[in-house]
Formats: C-alpha cells, sequence, structure tokens
C-alpha cells in the first residue's frame, strides 16, 4: 500500500493491495486500529464538512489511510442519519476533484511514487477510456456516457453543447466533473452495507461519536425569500471570498456556504447568479446537494474549521447559521 493508494483508495489497485495484504477487517476493529479512528474522522469530516481531508496537519501513514477507506463504508452504513450513504459518497468524489485537479494541472510527482497520475490513467480506471477522446485542450465524450455522468444543471443540457456525429464536446473542467460523478457512484456502489454483529457490536462507540457530532441545534428547515444583507456574517465572509473570485474557499468552506444556499432553497443557476462568478466547482456542489437535505455545519463546527468570521452580537444566541438567518428576517 503505497501513497497513490492512500490518496485514491477507491481504485481497483488500492482494493487488489488490500486484498493481497490479507488484512482482516473484524481484527483491525477489535484490536483498535488507528485505521478505526481515522475512519471515523472519515466519516464524520465527510458528513459536518463535505471533505474526507484530515482535519489536523499530523498525517497517517498510507496503510492506515487506505484501510480506513473500507472502515468508513462500514460506518457510513450503520450512521442513523438521513442521506449519510449520499453525502459520504460525494464528500469523497469532492476530495477526489480537488486531488485529480492539483495533480492534472500541476504535474504533481512528489511523494507520490510511481508514474504522476494523469487524466488518461483515470479515464482507464473508470474503463472511459474508449468513450472520451482529447482533441487539444478539449474533449469529445460519447454521448451516452455524457448523459449518464452529466450532473444536473442548465449547463449541463445537451442542447447547451457541441454534438457531432455523437460525441458532445466538452471542457477540461467539465471532464473532471464527469469524473466527479464516476468517483461518487463508486463510492456508493453497494452502500449502505449489510454488516454482520461481529464488526457492527465494536463499532457502536465509535457509530454513537459520529451521530454525536451530527446532532446540532434546532432550526429552521424553509425560508420563503433570499436576503444576502441577514445572512450570518460567516456566510456573507464566505460569498465576499467567492464574489472575488481570488481566494479558494477550501473544501469546508465551499461546502459550507453551498449548503447553506441550497437550504434557503438555491440552485446551481441561482448559486451562480448571487455569486456573480462562474465558479464551476461552486455551481457544481450546488446541483450536488438537494435543498437541504445537507444542512450547512453548525456553529461550532464551522468555528472548528476556521469557517466563523467576524461574530457579531446575534451569534452569541445562536447555535447555526440557519438559526442566525431566521432570527434575522424576523428582526426586520
Amino acid at each position: 500500500m503505497d501513497a497513490h493508494h492512500a490518496r485514491y483508495p477507491f481504485f481497483e489497485s488500492a482494493r487488489q493491495a488490500v486484498g493481497e495484504a490479507g488484512v482482516d477487517l473484524v481484527t483491525l476493529i477489535r484490536e483498535g486500529h488507528p485505521a478505526v479512528e481515522r475512519g471515523r474522522e472519515r466519516v464524520q469530516r465527510a458528513l459536518v464538512a463535505g471533505t474526507v481531508e484530515q482535519a489536523s496537519d499530523q498525517r497517517v501513514d498510507a496503510r492506515t489511510e487506505v484501510l480506513s477507506y473500507p472502515i468508513a463504508r462500514v460506518l457510513v452504513s450503520l450512521v442513523d442519519a438521513p442521506g449519510a450513504v449520499e453525502k459520504y459518497a460525494a464528500s469523497e468524489a469532492a476530495t477526489a476533484h480537488e486531488r485529480f485537479v492539483e495533480e492534472f494541472e500541476r504535474g504533481r510527482q512528489s511523494t507520490l511514487g510511481g508514474d504522476p497520475l494523469t487524466v488518461e490513467t483515470v479515464l482507464r480506471e473508470f474503463d472511459l477510456a474508449g468513450v472520451v477522446r482529447s482533441h487539444d485542450d478539449e474533449f469529445r465524450v460519447a454521448v451516452g456516457t455524457y448523459l449518464d455522468l452529466a450532473p444536473e444543471g442548465s449547463g449541463w443540457r445537451l442542447v447547451t453543447r457541441e454534438l457531432d456525429d455523437g460525441w458532445v464536446t466538452v471542457t477540461r473542467r467539465d471532464l473532471y466533473d464527469l469524473l466527479d460523478r464516476a468517483v461518487e457512484r463508486r463510492v456508493a456502489e453497494g452502500l449502505p452495507l449489510t454488516v454482520p454483529e461481529e464488526i457492527a457490536d465494536p463499532l457502536g462507540p465509535v457509530v454513537s461519536e459520529v451521530e454525536s457530532a451530527l446532532a446540532t441545534a434546532s432550526y429552521p428547515r424553509s425560508f420563503d425569500r433570499v436576503d444576502p444583507g441577514q445572512f450570518p456574517p460567516c456566510m456573507r465572509g464566505l460569498l465576499e471570498r467567492a464574489r472575488s473570485d481570488e481566494e479558494d474557499l477550501g473544501a469546508s468552506g465551499r461546502f459550507a456556504l453551498v449548503s447553506f444556499l441550497s437550504s434557503l432553497g438555491m440552485d446551481g443557476d441561482a448559486v451562480t447568479t448571487l455569486v456573480g462568478v462562474a465558479d464551476e466547482s461552486l455551481t457544481y456542489t450546488a446541483d450536488r446537494l438537494d435543498g437541504g437535505l445537507y444542512p450547512p455545519p453548525s456553529c461550532a463546527t464551522m468555528q472548528a474549521y476556521g469557517d466563523c468570521l467576524d461574530p457579531d452580537d446575534r451569534c452569541e444566541t445562536i447555535d447555526h447559521p440557519l438559526e442566525y438567518y431566521a432570527d434575522a428576517l424576523e428582526a426586520e
């Protein structure tokens, strides 16, 4: 198991490496292997922050990181929370998307070992090499594959695309988003798992810890209007950064902002209009979040991930960004 497997534990080569190592999941769990704790963090981060990146700079070794993935799949199957599997898969895909782009665009070779990751490598991984063709700095995707992987949203409708003899022309960034969907499907495949008692029982306390982290204060679930002037300071700050188009929000900031806007009933097109900048990552994330199914993180989580910005007096009385927004609207 190497660093490449650790970055992409859903790749077939990583699965084979785990199999060849003869790892026994039951033994790992019973002995409290570090992969169990990392698996908990993986699921918890996915469900509250939209990423599976570690929260601290202290990294685990490659073996622990690889083994945390199958354990995370077990844990998310046991967590009692609406949409947990879907949100987990989307977060794994979002993290992979950032890593893909980093390697594709910058040609990263250090610390990974072996050949650098390329678009062609990932296309082969997902059996897409025969249905995606490179053309200058664009790509042509077989129309059936395009329709199968394209996200929701007006920008992805076939009528807005160049279609020639069964091939759809897409930009490089579009292709990255299609690969995101391929990752999400692979991660979600087979979930939730049927977990035997010999595994579920010792994981009970770990599952409870994840579920406790998901428990948030009561907050409104629906709103009749969008008024950016009444957004909490954290969301106003994230929105301003998104509008500047100069600073990456990061996975947690992007998830927090988009899940907040999604909870107000905004889709990808509405988010793009509000931001005023054609940020494909924001639009794509908005289209993946289903109208409040994935609420934004609580204030405590926002603070933990450094996304709580310039709290005001009202912040001292609330526990959730949506609660702040509801109070602000009512006080008008």
